[in-house]
């Protein structure tokens, strides 16, 4: 009976260092998802994970603090009505509303960081460019769907749903620019926020779109 448990311990332990050892060269978005897959203007992109176990971060998401102003924490809850998303959210949101035409997904950080590393499939719409001084504000929201109304107002009932994100929790650039959307009569139930941005979307090892050598 001993030399049967022993065995069957023996077998037990074998199936778990086999199972780690299958699982670490699997790394999966969830469970049951190993790739994320969607379309924008007919082109298609896909997320996966870094299969490598030992990957680690470098530039500059190695950092930690930041001087605050400007780097502040930013709220979880950035408006009312405007939901926080995390990375399975951001995906099911490409998936969806983006392959749907319904959404897009912007990136509102400079063109320069843009061009370094951005989500696949985001849009590079630079937080300043939403703001009420920017004689080209309107126009960006026209294309974003807001139609202009006979009194110079716009119309945001056909307008896109947005999910805005930035560098990251200590970014307001997100942040400004939702609440510059809502200040022009954006609908808070079409907006969007991914508070974890770039570092947190590069941290747990996501598919990251490079425009350019970042060397």
């Amino acid at each position: 009976q001993q030399m049967k448990t022993t065995m069957a311990l023996a077998s037990l332990a074998c199936a778990i260092s086999l199972g780690t050892a299958v699982s670490a060269q699997d790394v999966r978005i969830s469970t049951f998802k190993t790739y994320s897959t969607f379309t924008l203007n007919g082109q298609t992109f896909t997320v996966t994970r870094d299969q490598d176990p030992n990957a680690r971060l470098a530039g500059d998401f190695t950092r930690t603090s930041r001087a605050c102003p400007p780097h502040c924490l930013q709220p979880m809850i950035v408006a009312a009505g405007v939901v926080t998303l995390g990375e399975l959210e951001v995906m099911k949101f490409l998936e969806n509303d983006v392959t749907g035409s319904t959404g897009l997904l912007l990136d509102t950080r400079s063109p320069a960081d843009f061009a370094l590393g951005s989500i696949p499939g985001s849009v590079n719409v630079p937080g300043e460019t939403l703001a009420p001084d920017n004689r080209f504000r309107d126009d960006i929201l026209r294309a974003l769907g807001a139609v202009s109304r006979a009194d110079d107002t716009l119309d945001f009932s056909g307008a896109m749903s947005l999910a805005l994100y930035s560098g990251g929790n200590w970014s307001d650039a997100a942040p400004t620019a939702v609440e510059q959307l809502l200040a022009a009569g954006y609908p808070a139930e079409k907006l969007f926020y991914y508070r974890g941005g770039m570092q947190a979307w590069s941290h747990v090892g996501l598919t990251v779109h490079q425009s350019q050598n970042p060397g």
